[in-house]
């Protein structure tokens, strides 16, 4: 008997050392990129899962500064901002909790404005 055991127990070991760099990719989140372009991003409105990370791109011929600040986010998430940016230029961040974040250029407050929604992670059944 442990002479047939055995090939199925090396078999088991081979797939659980090939399932942690399985599971590192499932996990890694998605990067989106977000345009920032003359007073607006692009998109505006924009929906997430927890762990991805947005990316706001400057685009190569954007020649108005701006920058990118968390004005309201779920509680518990450090505000952040990026330093002011121009064009070709990239700042991101990994969003890690649910819920509604609030974005905006602080040269252009009025018009330049967006909402990222972090939704959690589906669950596998």
């Amino acid at each position: 008997m442990i002479g047939r055991k055995a090939p199925v127990v090396l078999l088991g070991a081979a797939a659980l050392a090939a399932a942690p760099g399985l599971a590192l990719a499932t996990t890694k989140g998605k990067t989106r990129t977000v345009s920032v372009n003359d007073n607006y991003y692009g998109p505006s409105k924009l929906t997430v899962h927890v762990g991805d990370t947005v990316k706001w791109h400057w685009a190569d011929d954007e020649t108005d500064v701006h920058d990118v600040k968390l004005s309201k986010a779920p509680s518990g998430v450090k505000k952040f901002q990026s330093d002011p940016l121009a064009a070709g230029d990239e700042f991101k961040r990994k969003l890690t909790k649910a819920g509604t974040y609030k974005i905006i250029c602080t040269f252009h407050e009025e018009e330049m404005s967006m909402t990222v929604t972090v939704k959690k992670l589906p669950t596998s059944k």
